[in-house]
């Protein structure tokens, strides 16, 4: 058997054990920044699929392949949500300034799963604080992982 044979093989083991991208089981709820980097997401992933297929790039093809089912699929399920202006109880969309017991003030903005970056000051709707904090109003206290923060201020971002 030659080499080339041998890595050709290997290359179509390694395109099909790449796998499909998870998509999450809960409500695939975004806001509009969400909404249009999904569209983002889909316009360059099929820039670079068309690519991949000008020169025959089978790993790219395949990979870019899967991204673009996912993003299609959340493209599909996303449901766009934008909190009621002036609305006094945390939802999804809203901003909020959190203290903890030692006078830490943190910011969080609740937004969808694939748009979520905690090093960015947003957390997704479905992480624990999130789901804590929902349906409370400036002044409610919300335990997340055994530490209280007190809701001192919300916005629309």
């Amino acid at each position: 058997m030659s080499r080339a044979f041998t890595r050709e093989e290997d290359s179509e083991n390694a395109i099909a054990g790449i796998g499909e991208r998870p998509i999450s089981p809960h409500r695939n709820l975004v806001t509009e920044r969400g909404l249009a980097q999904i569209e983002d997401n889909l316009t360059d992933l099929r820039d670079i699929l068309a690519k991949a297929e000008r020169k025959a790039d089978r790993e790219r093809i395949a990979v870019v392949s899967r991204d673009l089912r996912y993003w299609t699929a959340r493209r599909e399920s996303a449901e766009l949500s934008v909190p009621e202006p002036g609305s006094d109880q945390v939802r999804f969309g809203m901003g909020v300034t959190l203290e903890s017991d030692d006078g830490k003030k943190v910011h969080w903005k609740i937004v969808g799963e694939d748009e979520a970056d905690p090093s960015k000051g947003s957390i997704s709707h479905v992480s624990p604080m999130a789901v804590a904090l929902f349906g409370k109003n400036v002044g409610d206290v919300a335990s997340v992982n055994g530490k209280e923060w007190e809701i001192v201020k919300l916005s629309d971002s």
